[in-house]
């Protein structure tokens, strides 16, 4: 095995975080740091001693992006990376909804944006973008050696993201998980944003949306 996964559960919305690292090279990524003091994260980083060469934002909701200015500020070399069309929410409180929670988060800017079919490159592992809007504009998965998928709200155990807020689709989280992530093996493991870890036999067996 030349990959550590460990997740955090942070926050008031309980969003799941998580480090991918390749053991060979320390190598890695923190995906969704979700919450504002994301300190666990930072000391499993420095206990591993990882070299963190990205933060990653699925999307750009205040849940999943609160963290980023705690791990960045600890780790500047990092980089920030997040679909271009959420960009816009990292900087804006009322698009990333946290102003309606009383607690405005502003992020970084974003070092970089990403697209679909992009590689993100950590040592010996590669992960892959996958463009799923549905839940937000620029919503991503993140694939993971066609092992493991990072779905952020998109996708859940037998649930799929709300795609009654802003720049939310019922059609497009439909479209992105029948088209996109439903045509990857089904023994790869799903990671989601929230709640509980399942993989992609489960979901089109099982999954109410989808049966």
């Amino acid at each position: 095995m030349n990959y550590i996964i460990k997740s955090f559960t942070l926050g008031a919305l309980a969003t799941n975080s998580y480090i991918i690292a390749c053991s060979k090279t320390q190598i890695g990524a923190v995906i969704d740091p979700g919450g504002v003091d994301s300190s666990e994260i930072v000391d499993f980083i420095k206990k591993e001693k990882f070299n963190l060469k990205y933060i990653i934002n699925t999307h750009g909701h205040a849940d999943h992006i609160c963290g980023n200015n705690f791990i960045k500020q600890e780790f500047p070399e990092a980089k920030l990376l997040i679909h271009q069309l959420d960009n816009i929410l990292l900087r804006d409180p009322i698009k990333n909804l946290s102003s309606f929670c009383g607690t405005p988060v502003i992020s970084f800017m974003a070092d970089q944006t990403i697209n679909e079919n992009d590689i993100i490159d950590l040592g010996e592992l590669k992960i892959k973008v996958f463009h799923t809007p549905g839940h937000t504009r620029g919503s991503i998965s993140l694939v993971l050696n066609e092992k493991y998928i990072f779905s952020g709200d998109t996708l859940f155990k037998c649930s799929i993201g709300r795609t009654d807020l802003p720049g939310g689709s019922y059609k497009d989280i439909i479209s992105s998980i029948k088209n996109k992530l439903f045509l990857l093996n089904d023994n790869c493991i799903v990671y989601p944003g929230h709640g509980e870890m399942t993989n992609i036999g489960n979901e089109k067996k099982e999954n109410p949306f989808f049966i």
